[in-house]
């Protein structure tokens, strides 16, 4: 009887770490986002060119020409988005397109100030 509830001890006691280490890592994969990050709105895009703007100094008429870059990128993305899952090398080709469109944009200063800000934004991104 000692020897049966000793097994039926540990048998429990392995049980509850096994369950409580499942559980840890379900919940450290709940915070992590599947798939690509949702498409920005109408406001978030214009905040997001207003933050860039302060950040490599665009003057009223490169902030113009940016956000109207910003947006068709995106409505391209959502369009890409929305007819099945986009092929990985298509999606870096828009990404491509877009960055040298807004760089075509940009002076030689801003297109470094605007590379380093991209890194930032997608480090903050990571974590």
């Amino acid at each position: 009887m000692k020897s049966f509830m000793g097994k039926m001890g540990r048998s429990m006691l392995v049980l509850l770490v096994v369950t409580s280490v499942a559980c840890r890592q379900q919940k450290g994969q709940e915070g992590r986002q599947q798939g690509p990050p949702p498409m920005p709105n109408d406001a978030e895009i214009v905040e997001m060119v207003g933050e860039l703007s302060k950040s490599i100094s665009l003057d009223e008429s490169q902030e113009t020409r940016v956000l109207e870059l910003y947006q068709e990128h995106f409505k391209e993305m959502e369009s890409k988005m929305e007819s099945g899952r986009p092929d990985r090398d298509e999606m870096e080709a828009l990404k491509s397109k877009f960055e040298n469109a807004v760089n075509a944009v940009l002076t030689e200063e801003q297109q470094g100030l605007f590379k380093d800000y991209q890194k930032n934004i997608r480090r903050k991104e990571r974590r």
